[in-house]
């Protein structure tokens, strides 16, 4: 059994009971948010890219937990500087961890420190755990490829941008589903802020009428798969 909580925007906490895993950790400073960095116990932290609403907490969530982070290799490399532990990889790489297997896969957008320094490539990530594979699609735009992704790796749960703007509005990322073809679609990136104001329930609806499945979770809602 795997449980999945959403924070809110792109951040989610991934676990098994024994091992808890959180993506981009957008927590101080994110609106929505119903949780605090010091609330948040992990042993690891994948980040998708390096902008501030998605680097977010990592580096003090990994200080206060003695957690690593998972990265690309320039992003890893900067956490590493602030004397964090990292594990490094890169776009189509994948590894083995206590919790299971993460692999990063190319996403459209970009990535960058606040004041400017290249991150290396943005990325969205499957973790595998406990026999479930969730693909986390970053920030991204709509790409072919999702199919192959899909086709490689059979997806039980996509995290899926529809606040248009930075990433896919909803068209796109009901796009992105039927090319993914996961078990369930959950919206993410979407609210946090007025330029990315969305209606999750028209996505759902969107779905539904070429038969997928999606559930829509409130901030900080746990569900079981």
């Amino acid at each position: 059994m795997v449980k999945i909580t959403y924070y809110g925007h792109s951040s989610f906490k991934i676990s098994d009971g024994k091992n808890n895993v959180i993506i981009d950790p957008f927590l101080s400073g994110n609106p929505v948010s119903p949780v605090k960095p010091e609330d948040i116990k992990v042993s690891h932290i994948i980040l998708t890219h390096a902008h501030g609403d998605h680097l977010g907490d990592a580096i003090k969530l990994a200080e206060k937990n003695d957690a690593t982070i998972i990265a690309v290799f320039e992003l890893a490399n900067y956490c590493a500087s602030k004397g964090i532990k990292t594990h490094d990889m890169h776009i189509g790489g994948s590894h083995t961890f206590p919790f299971g297997k993460v692999k990063f896969t190319i996403a459209h957008h970009g990535s960058s420190t606040s004041d400017g320094k290249y991150m290396g490539a943005p990325a969205g990530v499957i973790v595998s755990m406990e026999g479930k594979n969730i693909y986390h699609c970053g920030d991204t735009g709509l790409f072919y490829d999702m199919k192959l992704i899909g086709e490689m790796t059979p997806i039980d749960i996509m995290l899926v941008p529809i606040g248009d703007n930075y990433t896919m509005g909803i068209d796109d990322a009901v796009k992105a589903v039927e090319l993914a073809n996961p078990r369930i679609a959950i919206p993410m990136h979407y609210n946090t802020f007025d330029v990315i104001k969305a209606d999750p329930s028209i996505f759902g609806k969107k779905l539904s009428a070429i038969g997928k499945n999606f559930i829509i979770m409130n901030f900080g809602e746990t569900i079981e798969i």
